[in-house]
């Protein structure tokens, strides 16, 4: 007589390293969302974060021509028709993979993150602590719009070319950024706020994406390496410079007048930019270098 193996939920089956692989993009969606709120509230709701945040968007005062036209040429060619045009090849990518997953996936993140954003700059008021009279634009809608289309071209191309695209998208979105602040459009903060509030609508998609394919198998992270060891050091060298300019910024404008110049306070954030992009770009590659993307057991890669 042939005994019957006894039934286990997926749960019971599923390794410790298994639940944390599934539970993983949760927490990031959770940490990220936590690190927007946190910026809100240190860079908007306090007289010190908005004088800081401020003089660092006056500060960019770029005068060398090659720079100049480069931040200028992409803030043109960061266009909604444009940036639909990608999208729309996004989709068709997962499509032609016969990942219908990743195509809805990506549509849904783009919509989601953008929408959120808007709604965001919408609705959230900024007091005048700082004593300048600008409206409220955070988070920023141009980083939020390149952030989102850099991550659907990582989320549904093939594996071996995720670690490329994300540098490619990190420097391009860091531009897009970048260029934003020197053009007084939003203040380092608002793109910031921008990024992780993306990291955080990709990271909750791909937390479902898991859900469904958990039980395929796993394939090697080692093509994002290519991305990821680079992220991760500009991410530590922007991130000590940052730390290190807001506290000379902060000196400056509370204790020591006129101690740095307003072109050190818009270093200091780029400084900042490029530490959260080298940190959401980092984190979204980590994500999607492995289960997400993966065939279930006999699916198609």
């Amino acid at each position: 007589m042939t005994a019957v193996a006894p039934h286990r939920s997926r749960s019971e089956t599923l390794p410790a390293t298994g639940r944390w692989h599934a539970i993983s993009p949760l927490l990031v969606a959770v940490l990220a969302a936590a690190g927007a709120y946190l910026v809100h509230l240190v860079f908007i709701r306090t007289g010190l974060g908005q004088t800081v945040d401020t003089a660092a968007m006056r500060g960019g005062d770029v005068r060398h021509e090659q720079v100049t036209q480069v931040l200028s040429r992409t803030l043109q060619a960061t266009q909604l028709a444009a940036l639909a045009i990608v999208c729309l090849v996004a989709v068709g990518v997962g499509v032609l993979r016969r990942r219908f997953d990743l195509s809805i996936g990506a549509a849904l993140l783009v919509v989601v993150a953008n929408v959120a954003v808007q709604q965001l700059k919408a609705h959230l008021d900024r007091p005048e602590l700082d004593g300048v009279a600008m409206p409220n634009s955070f988070p920023s809608g141009h980083t939020a719009a390149a952030a989102s289309v850099a991550f659907v071209l990582i989320l549904v191309f093939p594996r071996a070319l995720r670690g490329a695209l994300g540098l490619l998208g990190a420097a391009y979105v860091a531009v897009v950024a970048v260029a934003t602040v020197w053009a007084e459009w939003h203040r380092p903060s608002d793109t910031v706020a921008a990024l992780l509030i993306v990291l955080a609508c990709g990271a909750l998609i791909t937390w479902v994406i898991r859900l469904r394919r958990s039980g395929g198998e796993r394939p090697s992270i080692t093509p994002a390496r290519v991305a990821t060891l680079p992220l991760a050091l500009v991410g530590a060298i922007a991130t000590a410079a940052c730390l290190f300019g807001l506290a000379t910024v902060a000196v400056s404008e509370r204790v020591l007048p006129d101690l740095v110049s307003g072109r050190f306070a818009f270093l200091t954030g780029v400084a900042g930019i490029l530490s959260a992009v080298a940190g959401t770009f980092y984190f979204w590659v980590r994500l999607t270098a492995g289960d997400p993307l993966a065939p279930a057991q006999g699916g198609t890669k």
